[in-house]
């Protein structure tokens, strides 16, 4: 990263428009996510939702990928989910069915058509949730014997609900013109943004009981002093920033890492001039995906537990062992869930490993063409020494990307677990179960890949904007 070139483009008006216009539209979310539903009075409404999210794993995950909007239960609750699980099945129906592949492959109108058939089925998914959200509240309510809720009339549904849906809609909207200004993926940088506004409580959840009233003794120092502080948390404080760390560095150095392809063109003679004749590279990333993997896996994982909190919901004795069983396994673990080694705990980690190399995979399909990239070459007059052009460039490309793929993805697989790992250690090695550490581990997982692709794309535009200040 050269931050000299980045400090210098900020002085370019082009640049600081961008920017400016990022900030801004981030700002607007923000403000967004406190707007309240038009369900209830505001006050009351807030102190249901936050004994509500407080009382479940579940809640707490929620609130932390919507970047607190379930806390003030806001018109942007849904979110980018509706969007998110359209692109994925947008994604999947492109590598099913050949008439989608092949308007994938028909450029920037092909692909544009596809994006706005995903905008389309984006609409009734935010229907549902909305609806969905609504009644889990009421029913979580009511069976806390509260009436801060009062029975909605039809009016009232169709307002809420149009609320929510227009909020989810407006969310997409503003992660596109996010992405139109060149500087990060809108989408990503929407999340990244919400997961920062939280980290603040999160840090508070998991660093809350490290201070105490120096009369109640402390951390002796070299028996010189002592400081006010309890030792067990202090050296699980300590413990766990070494470790985070160490991960932010990993987790930094398997992002920018690449395999460097040298490329070969044939000279040519057209006229008098001749072109051609120089070598040049073609990168391939170790994760070419980013964090799309871990975003898609966390949006994969919520949905059974979801969908256990509305059959849970729906009071119906029928689907009540199916809706428990569903919640309790597809919900992110806490130190609690690991007391008594249930295989229960351990179901939402595995299962979260194996999806993020899944969606790993799947994505880098999408963003790597091998035979595509195979044919450009072979048009351009590029090939890679030692392999023929065509199909045996395609071959190779594939192959290379595979390997890549393969342990790279294992290691953001492992990287995303690790706090799992951590809360089962500090359990047995302490008996502390209070921390949080997964939901905090995807945040710093999220937040430093979508910054690092965020900067690797603002320093591309600096080198755009201070491209004449070289010649």
């Amino acid at each position: 990263m050269n931050w000299k070139t980045i400090f210098k483009s900020l002085k370019n008006r082009d640049m600081q428009k961008r920017l400016l216009i990022v900030l801004g539209i981030i700002v607007a979310y923000r403000l967004l996510s406190v707007i309240p539903v038009p369900l209830a009075e505001p006050t009351a409404l807030r102190d249901v939702i936050n004994s509500v999210v407080g009382g479940t794993d579940f809640g707490g995950f929620l609130n932390l990928l919507s970047g607190g909007a379930l806390a003030s239960f806001s018109i942007v609750l849904v979110g980018l989910t509706p969007f998110i699980t359209a692109s994925i099945i947008s994604q999947l129906l492109t590598k099913a069915i050949p008439r989608l592949e092949e308007l994938n492959k028909d450029g920037e109108s092909g692909r544009r058509k596809i994006n706005q058939w995903t905008r389309i089925v984006s609409v009734p998914l935010a229907v549902i949730q909305s609806i969905a959200f609504i009644y889990i509240l009421r029913q979580t309510v009511l069976a806390g014997n509260t009436t801060a809720l009062p029975d909605p009339t039809a009016i009232e549904w169709v307002v809420a609900v149009g609320a929510m849906t227009a909020g989810a809609i407006l969310l997409m909207w503003l992660g596109e013109l996010i992405t139109e200004q060149g500087v990060g993926n809108g989408i990503s940088l929407l999340i990244f943004a919400g997961i920062i506004s939280q980290l603040p409580s999160i840090l508070s959840t998991l660093f809350g009981g490290l201070f105490i009233d120096p009369s109640a003794g402390g951390l002796s120092v070299f028996g010189w002093f002592t400081l006010p502080v309890e030792p067990t948390i202090f050296w699980v404080t300590i413990s766990i920033a070494l470790v985070s760390l160490i991960l932010l560095y990993i987790l930094v150095k398997i992002n920018e890492a690449q395999r460097i392809v040298t490329v070969n063109y044939a000279k040519r003679v057209q006229g008098n001039s001749n072109y051609g004749g120089v070598k040049s590279i073609l990168p391939i990333k170790l994760i070419a995906a980013g964090v799309i993997p871990v975003i898609f896996a966390v949006a994969f994982l919520s949905l059974p537990a979801f969908i256990g909190q509305v059959l849970l919901a729906s009071n119906n004795a029928a689907y009540t062992d199916i809706a428990n069983n569903l919640i309790l396994w597809f919900q992110a673990p806490n130190p609690g869930s690991f007391v008594g080694e249930t295989w229960q705990a351990f179901i939402y980690p595995s299962f979260y490993f194996f999806l993020v190399i899944l969606f790993t995979y799947f994505y880098t399909g999408i963003v790597f063409n091998s035979s595509e990239i195979a044919e450009n070459l072979q048009k351009q007059g590029g090939f890679i020494e030692g392999v023929r052009p065509g199909v045996s460039t395609e071959k190779y490309l594939a192959r290379t990307v595979n390997r890549l793929v393969l342990f790279g993805s294992i290691v953001l697989g492992l990287i995303a677990v690790t706090p799992f790992i951590a809360e089962y250690l500090l359990y047995h090695l302490t008996g502390i179960t209070g921390t949080s550490l997964s939901i905090g581990g995807t945040g710093l997982l999220i937040v430093v890949s979508v910054g690092l692709e965020a900067l690797r794309q603002i320093n591309s535009r600096a080198l755009m904007v201070t491209y004449d200040d070289y010649k």
